[in-house]
């Protein structure tokens, strides 16, 4: 049992371990010039937004960017977030305000469910440590349709790695055209080809949509076209 540790399993726990660091490296040198514009608290709270918009947070985490938005807007909002106990810490958080919804799943390509990496806010689909739970996800479109939505005002996108899959459907299904601004942040360490599907994701998107800011695997932002309904 000694050997098999020394020879395959602690060999193999160091290279997760240096490149676990490498990535870190990587993500901090492309997030300082976002940090340098102050992102989180300009570009992407810097919306046409009023009380009568209707904003989608995917991801929602602790529900911090949903709450600066309705501060500033008073939109309305609905929150998506898969892991059960933070989606009751933000139903917790939101619990008297209306205008705010929670929904205990995620909106992806397909209605199924998958294992789930809790891991804080790097929580994912498609990564795999000790703490996995089953989530839900439900086709995006079967959704829409169901609520009789059919107008997006903004698209906030944060689901490590679910982002592809939740973008072509959109693309593909044509509701791209329905949402007027869509605030992603694309990964790359957990999925394979993800430059390469970013890249011709963000090709399609510019049939409908222009890009109002990018940094690259951390925000970006794409606005839709004036023309994109005609």
């Amino acid at each position: 049992m000694k050997t098999f540790f020394n020879t395959i399993i602690k060999p193999y726990n160091l290279y997760k371990n240096r490149r676990h660091i490498k990535n870190q490296k990587i993500q901090s040198l492309r997030c300082k010039p976002w940090f340098e514009a102050e992102g989180d608290k300009t570009l992407r709270l810097d919306y046409e937004l009023d009380e009568n918009s209707l904003v989608f947070d995917l991801g929602g985490y602790e529900g911090q960017w949903a709450s600066d938005i309705y501060s500033k807007f008073r939109s309305n909002i609905l929150i998506f977030e898969v892991y059960p106990p933070y989606a009751n810490k933000i139903r917790e958080r939101f619990l008297k305000n209306a205008k705010i919804q929670i929904f205990e799943f995620g909106i992806s390509n397909n209605t199924t469910q998958i294992s789930f990496s809790v891991s804080g806010n790097t929580s994912s689909g498609f990564t795999s440590n000790d703490n996995n739970t089953e989530i839900s996800l439900i086709r995006a479109q079967d959704f829409f349709l169901e609520n009789n939505i059919t107008h997006i005002d903004l698209m906030k996108i944060n689901i490590e790695g679910g982002e592809y899959d939740l973008l072509e459907h959109l693309i593909e299904t044509d509701f791209i055209k329905n949402i007027c601004n869509i605030q992603v942040q694309f990964h790359d360490f957990i999925i394979p080809d993800a430059k390469q599907r970013m890249v011709r994701i963000q090709e399609l998107l510019t049939k409908t949509h222009e890009p109002t800011y990018k940094f690259e695997f951390v925000w970006e932002n794409w606005k839709r076209k004036n023309d994109a309904l005609k």
